[in-house]
């Protein structure tokens, strides 16, 4: 193993977290021949092929596995001692890499966008996807979700937003139908579904007076999107249970009519969650220090 370097262990735990080639490429900022090459290299020293590789895929082998087994907590501790050292520096700089929703992304992004301008040596990373990720294993600094789905081990920010679910239906179609006036009666109406990223449909979630029901509504139409639902709303499509910030102009204007409301109270909303057991960098330090502020402006009602 003469002359594997640090950058070459990175090298290969970061193709195994991607993925891919060119998706590693990318996050380490080379190119996907140079980055294939190194890989290479380092089978070629170990005498072992780490990755099994066709033009579509690129999957770890049993021998890659069992050495980032062991390769990847050591990498995981240099970054804490370097993150350490950084602490120590007057002046944030360098990329923060964040993980989130798509939601949570349009949430927090007046947040990014103020942190960037009182920090101009910073840059943000905002990588978005549905599904919940090991922000550790993935090399994320941070990430912003619901508390309820945040790991246990992880030190949670309120950002101090609240959200609300809201039903709601167009005036056309309510003229065809009874008004729903317990959530029992949602079962007589068209509701429009929705998927989550798992693939499963969501059941609505309601509550009044520390009460919660779940609803398994039914409905024939399933949207794949907020927006799918709230536009198939407002074509009298049947009922739907969305975000109140995707449809709070449609509710002032008269195009949409929220029902039951008493049962859809708001909940508190996303949070910047990070490891507890790694010392913040400076940047990422100095973000936090920013979300309490960004909290405290929101809690008075400032913006």
């Amino acid at each position: 193993m003469s002359g594997m370097t640090l950058s070459d262990l990175r090298a290969v735990a970061t193709v195994e977290a991607a993925g891919s080639f060119r998706g590693a490429a990318r996050e380490l900022g080379v190119s996907v021949s140079s980055l294939s090459h190194q890989v290479a290299t380092v089978e070629k020293r170990l005498g072992i092929r780490l990755f099994n590789r066709t033009t579509r895929s690129v999957s770890i082998t049993e021998a890659g596995e069992a050495l980032l087994k062991r390769v990847r907590p050591a990498l995981n501790d240099i970054d804490a001692a370097l993150a350490a050292v950084d602490h120590l520096r007057s002046t944030p700089s360098g990329t923060l890499r964040l993980n989130t929703s798509e939601g949570g992304a349009e949430r927090i992004l007046p947040l990014v966008i103020d942190f960037l301008a009182n920090h101009p040596d910073m840059k943000v990373d905002l990588v978005t996807e549905g599904r919940l990720v090991d922000i550790v294993a993935q090399g994320f600094d941070a990430g912003i979700r619901l508390q309820e789905v945040i790991p246990k081990d992880m030190i949670s920010v309120s950002l101090g937003q609240t959200e609300s679910f809201v039903i709601v239906a167009s005036p056309v179609y309510l003229e065809r139908k009874n008004i729903p006036t317990s959530p029992g009666d949602l079962l007589q109406h068209e509701c429009i579904r929705a998927r989550l990223p798992s693939g499963s449909l969501v059941n609505w979630e309601l509550e009044r007076n520390g009460d919660t029901i779940s609803v398994d509504v039914r409905g024939r139409l399933v949207a794949g999107s907020t927006e799918l639902s709230v536009l198939a709303a407002r074509q009298h499509a049947g009922i739907a249970y969305v975000a109140l910030r995707a449809v709070e102009h449609d509710i002032s204007s008269g195009k949409l009519v929220q029902l039951l409301p008493e049962w859809t109270p708001p909940y508190p909303g996303v949070c910047l969650y990070y490891p507890s057991r790694r010392l913040p960098s400076a940047g990422l330090r100095a973000f936090i220090d920013h979300a309490f502020e960004w909290r405290r402006q929101n809690l008075r009602g400032g913006t």
